[in-house]
């Protein structure tokens, strides 16, 4: 643990208790009964340290990310999925809720968090994720494959650029929400050496403000949204004010709100498509 703390690791008891249990293959709480760690377990969870001091991902370490109620699998050449993510995800499904058979799109997609938790707490729904970086849609694949096998919704996997006009053209003016956690990163930012290291180039940086990609998004979501149809954009805390700003400025939406995460910082925005 001092390893990792040395190394600036936020969590070190947490991550060497998730990295032993981990080297294990058993739950977290286990450790708590453990006696003794085998001499060749011993071995594993010393490599596994080295690599969490040399601040490589966690979930790359485990290969698992938990969000909401999925365990997703990640690795290199896939965003790692955040929690205050799963705040976006819980404002579709309210907004969702009690709805027959909607359709929503997951624009930029990456391991498939958003849509895939989507689809498995709303059965019925028609859930489409697009995503353009050819390494991280195999993980959109490979997860999405492994919910259906488990039994959830399927959900439709789309390799393409949230920003091409010609995207989904089939689905213009029927969609019921639009969600995205687009890159917005501004070019130049520092970031933590595990998103530096490790998190594909095209999940994170978005342009000298980090709203270009943005810009784009919000011309196909104004297209593929049916009028009433919502649109739900994370955002870095200080595009609290620049994101909503550039929603209205489109003008092709209304009721444009910002909402925190749980910590009490800007995180994303919504807003309704005009004409509903």
């Amino acid at each position: 643990m001092r390893r990792l703390a040395d190394a600036g690791v936020e969590s070190p008891r947490v991550d060497a208790e998730l990295l032993l249990a981990h080297a294990l293959s058993v739950p977290r709480a286990r450790l708590l009964t453990l006696d003794d760690v085998p001499d060749d377990v011993a071995g594993r969870f010393g490599e596994l340290l080295a690599q969490r001091a040399d601040r490589v991902p966690l979930q790359h370490l485990t290969g698992r990310a938990p969000f909401r109620h999925l365990e997703l699998a990640v690795g290199p050449g896939v965003f790692v999925p955040r929690p205050e993510t799963e705040q976006l995800a819980g404002w579709v499904l309210e907004r969702l809720a009690g709805r027959t058979a909607p359709v929503v799109v997951d624009l930029g997609s990456g391991s498939g968090a958003l849509a895939l938790s989507i689809a498995q707490e709303l059965p019925g729904a028609r859930v489409v994720a697009v995503e353009r970086d050819p390494g991280a849609i195999e993980w959109t694949r490979h997860n999405a494959a492994a919910r259906a096998a488990a039994g959830d919704t399927p959900v439709e996997v789309l390799a393409g650029d949230m920003t091409d006009p010609e995207l989904l053209r089939a689905l213009e003016g029927t969609v019921d929400v639009v969600v995205s956690n687009p890159p917005y990163v501004p070019d130049g930012a520092r970031v933590p050496r595990e998103v530096a290291d490790h998190d594909p180039p095209l999940a994170l940086w978005g342009g000298p403000d980090g709203l270009d990609v943005v810009r784009g998004l919000l011309v196909t979501a104004a297209r593929l949204l049916r009028p009433g149809g919502q649109v739900g954009i994370e955002h870095a805390d200080a595009q609290g004010g620049s994101l909503p700003a550039l929603v209205r400025a489109h003008g092709g939406f209304t009721d444009v709100e910002d909402h925190p995460d749980l910590a009490g910082r800007p995180r994303y925005t919504t807003a309704c498509r005009a004409g509903g």
